[in-house]
């Protein structure tokens, strides 16, 4: 999954690809390096970023959904807002993908009656919020108890499983520690939740925190975590550096897949 933001404040690249033309050409870029979902952002959830005004937000990501839909890949949209999510349903959108979960009101009624795929995710607080002082008693488990009770909140008003994947949310409301247990344990939440896992760690603090570089010099241990994320049993990455990602990909899958 490539990363797309259309933001002026994305904690990596936040004002790149505000253009739309610039937007574009980095979609039909990550493409042909090998991107097999474009992910849509429209409001940036680093920690400690405000939230978003709804015009802004469908001002920013509707006009990329319309431009890039018909360029051959699934498009998924980030985002929490009920009425963002009806939007680019009706554009055509592929995937919602929701750091809250489907639990802001109306959230679980926009998508119950398409066919787009979900992603579920697990927040500890908000992005205003989530970074202070995160704290658990088992993260492992209770990051599994958050994600069986959202999945059993959709599938009890008649969403099919088959739409659903999970990401545990590395980096929002974890600490470091947190993040590599949770990390360890894939192949756990994957089989007690019952549902593919979708991993992100590109350039989060995560990285940072174990190689000691900053944003712009963390692409080695980008690479290190998705292939880490793979290795425990991840279905997708999210990821930044795609044909980078990709190469790595294709040389571990060669050594270890007969």
């Amino acid at each position: 999954m490539g990363i797309l933001n259309v933001t002026p404040d994305s904690f990596s690249d936040g004002g790149h690809y505000q253009s739309l033309e610039f937007a574009v050409s980095r979609t039909e870029e990550m493409i042909a390096e090998g991107a097999d979902i474009i992910d849509i952002g429209g409001e940036s959830s680093r920690p400690g970023a405000p939230a978003l005004p709804l015009e802004q937000e469908l001002g920013r990501v509707m006009p990329a959904i319309y431009a890039m839909r018909d360029l051959g890949r699934p498009l998924s949209v980030d985002t929490y807002k009920p009425e963002v999510m009806r939007e680019a349903i009706i554009a055509g959108v592929d995937m919602i993908n929701d750091i809250h979960a489907f639990r802001a009101p109306g959230a679980l009624a926009a998508v119950r009656d398409s066919d787009c795929a979900l992603c579920v995710m697990h927040m500890q607080g908000t992005p205003q919020t989530m970074q202070k002082d995160p704290s658990y008693t088992d993260v492992v488990a209770e990051v599994i108890a958050f994600l069986r009770e959202r999945v059993g909140a959709m599938t009890a008003i008649g969403i099919d499983r088959e739409r659903i994947c999970i990401d545990p949310g590395f980096g929002f409301g974890k600490s470091v520690d947190h993040n590599y247990a949770l990390m360890r344990n894939i192949g756990r939440i994957e089989q007690e939740v019952g549902l593919p896992v979708l991993a992100g760690v590109s350039r989060k603090a995560m990285i940072g925190a174990v190689t000691g570089k900053p944003v712009e010099r963390r692409l080695a241990g980008n690479i290190g975590g998705a292939l880490a994320a793979i290795a425990q049993g991840a279905r997708i990455v999210r990821v930044h550096d795609v044909v980078e990602t990709v190469d790595a990909l294709k040389v571990w899958q060669a050594a270890t897949i007969d």
